[in-house]
């Protein structure tokens, strides 16, 4: 494994992930803030909030892409496209059981069954993220393609 390329490369995808996904919302395609939901598992303060979530999705990102990393060096081929390809279907799991579980493992969060309380107020996701807007899962689509191309592209094999 080429530990440096992927350092880069891992990198670069998560900071091209983080920023597609801030500027769709940014321009009001999605009402998600992932730096802010994740943030609001470790701390209630908003402001802090925003900015601890910003660095454990920056780490997330990295510790993903190690996965995009391994699953390329197995096949023994990388290229732009097959990174889109992983990509897609990070995004599909992500929309569809990360999402689903948000509720049962934030202390923040509302669930789908139970409405908003004292100590749950923030919405839940609902199927494939869509209670934040429809185009949400175009965003999260397109971020997570985006990710994977950039990975296939400036991750080198030994």
């Amino acid at each position: 494994m080429n530990w440096l390329s992927w350092l880069f490369s891992g990198f670069l995808a998560t900071l091209a992930l983080s920023t597609l996904l801030s500027a769709s919302q940014g321009l009001g395609f999605t009402r998600m803030n992932l730096p802010y939901l994740i943030g609001t598992i470790v701390t209630p303060n908003r402001e802090k909030a925003r900015f601890y979530g910003f660095f454990i999705h920056m780490l997330n990102g990295w510790a993903f892409s190690i996965l995009y990393v391994l699953i390329f060096q197995s096949w023994h081929f990388i290229n732009w496209w097959s990174g889109v390809l992983l990509g897609l279907a990070h995004a599909l799991f992500v929309l569809t059981v990360g999402m689903s579980l948000m509720p049962g493992l934030h202390p923040r969060m509302a669930s789908e069954q139970h409405g908003p309380n004292a100590s749950r107020q923030l919405e839940p996701p609902g199927f494939m993220a869509l209670n934040y807007g429809f185009q949400t899962p175009l965003s999260v689509f397109l971020a997570h393609g985006v990710f994977g191309a950039i990975i296939g592209i400036f991750y080198h094999l030994k």
